[in-house]
């Protein structure tokens, strides 16, 4: 009976497509998103400052569960993305399940890889799927900018050690006596290359420049993504966020760095990165914001067999990767005509996109980029350009400038929104694209559950 419905249900995908065509492939797993939920986006420094990461994402883990009902002891493996690692929870996709009271017995492993790291969580849980290693897997981010590990210097370190291991008083007064006051400076994180020692504002800055992006362009856009993120939170079009109870404060509900300003203002604030004369500043950039994500993802047999209606279906995805130096931030422009290459569709055929907006001059950088005959015969080796997404199609909810941008958790509000403007703006596919450190790069095709 489960295997007739499932034909019934792939039969019912082809009949009531909006296009005759369905990214389905014969003899390979559909892999579907069932739910995704997020904890709500806050500027660092603010109500999750005394928090650690593990408390945001269990918060997230709790609130998928508490929504969608589903038993713990049924997800078969849990998979999450981080990038500035609390040492004391390395594997935090651990330490997140067995606090939210997942069964002990259930893997779970940690991913890094920037900005797209849980998107690096979400196709590894893909993988698992289609590999037929698991029918449900758990996938998320978490990114706690409140409190970044602050390390002593290289040689207090090294003294430190010997300290430890010093055997005789002499030994030891030796090695304090060694100590400088210049060995009490600490090593303070920063957004930057190890390649390159170039901060990614810098870069951001730089890449502007190259592609002729004005600053009252980048100004203009970053008004763009608060203006409409203010329209959706009011609207309540955010609705994969889950509340969260602080201990010891209020019940969180909504991101706290949506704030639509005036280009009047916006033009008063001094360049960031480039002084005196660079074009990005605190506010057409995204900001240092603490969250949380998780999705459900399972195989499609599965989901209905345990009476779950998904989402959207998870198809092709890719990962590119360029010169960090000069194009750091220019994955989507890479990574667009890769995937649509891989589904057979054009850019044409997109009816939601939502991109990673790190900062407005890199978001406007990658639309001119792609743009451009030039980029694609000199730069990517291509015969033509594959064109730049319409704006009344992209990033209509706002996007990482306006609701925040926790590093490891952005991927997974991206595939979720696009899973729910697809089903409220009743369209067939959409596409999520992003950058990351390294000169990294990740876009992925979903495709919208037949209603």
């Amino acid at each position: 009976l489960k295997k007739t419905l499932s034909l019934i249900t792939t039969c019912l995908v082809l009949l009531t497509a909006k296009s005759k065509k369905t990214l389905a492939k014969p003899g390979v797993k559909n892999v579907v998103l069932v739910e995704g939920v997020r904890t709500p986006f806050l500027q660092s420094g603010t109500t999750y400052a005394d928090l650690m990461p593990h408390d945001l994402a269990r918060a997230a883990l709790q609130g998928l569960l508490h929504r969608t009902g589903f038993p713990k002891e049924a997800v078969d493996y849990i998979v999450y993305g981080t990038v500035i690692q609390e040492v004391k929870t390395s594997n935090v996709a651990r330490e997140a399940a067995l606090g939210a009271g997942f069964s002990d017995r259930t893997p779970a492993h940690t991913v890094t890889m920037a900005c797209i790291s849980s998107n690096q969580a979400m196709t590894t849980a893909v993988g698992l799927i289609a590999a037929g290693q698991c029918d449900a897997v758990v996938a998320g981010g978490v990114e706690f900018m409140s409190d970044v590990p602050i390390r002593h210097s290289r040689k207090m370190r090294k003294t430190m050690l010997s300290l430890n291991k010093a055997k005789t008083l002499g030994a030891r007064l030796s090695l304090l006596g060694s100590i400088r006051l210049a060995h009490l400076s600490p090593e303070l994180p920063a957004v930057a290359e190890f390649s390159t020692a170039e901060t990614m504002g810098h870069s951001a800055d730089r890449l502007a420049a190259a592609f002729g992006v004005s600053r009252q362009e980048q100004d203009e856009f970053a008004l763009r993504s608060h203006t409409l993120a203010k329209k959706a939170q009011d609207e309540g079009l955010l609705s994969d966020i889950v509340g969260f109870k602080v201990p010891g404060k209020d019940i969180v509900s909504k991101d706290n760095g949506i704030r639509p300003s005036t280009m009047e203002q916006m033009a008063k604030l001094k360049p960031a990165f480039v002084k005196p004369h660079g074009t990005v500043t605190a506010a057409n950039s995204s900001y240092l914001t603490d969250g949380a994500s998780a999705v459900l993802i399972m195989s499609e047999e599965k989901a209905l067999a345990m009476g779950y209606k998904p989402k959207a279906y998870l198809r092709d995805f890719v990962y590119v990767s360029q010169d960090p130096k000069d194009q750091l931030l220019l994955g989507p422009t890479y990574a667009t005509p890769k995937v649509l290459e891989r589904s057979g569709l054009t850019l044409a055929d997109i009816d939601v996109f939502e991109f990673h907006e790190a900062f407005a001059g890199q978001i406007l950088a990658n639309l001119k980029a792609m743009e451009s005959d030039w980029f694609a015969q000199n730069c990517m080796g291509r015969k033509a350009k594959v064109g730049a997404p319409p704006l009344d199609k992209f990033n209509m909810w706002g996007g990482s400038l306006s609701l925040g941008h926790p590093f490891a958790a952005t991927g997974c509000r991206l595939v979720t929104t696009v899973a729910h403007r697809l089903k409220k703006e009743g369209g067939q596919y959409g596409l999520v694209a992003a950058c990351a450190a390294g000169g990294q790069g990740h876009a992925m095709v979903i495709e919208a559950y037949p209603q």
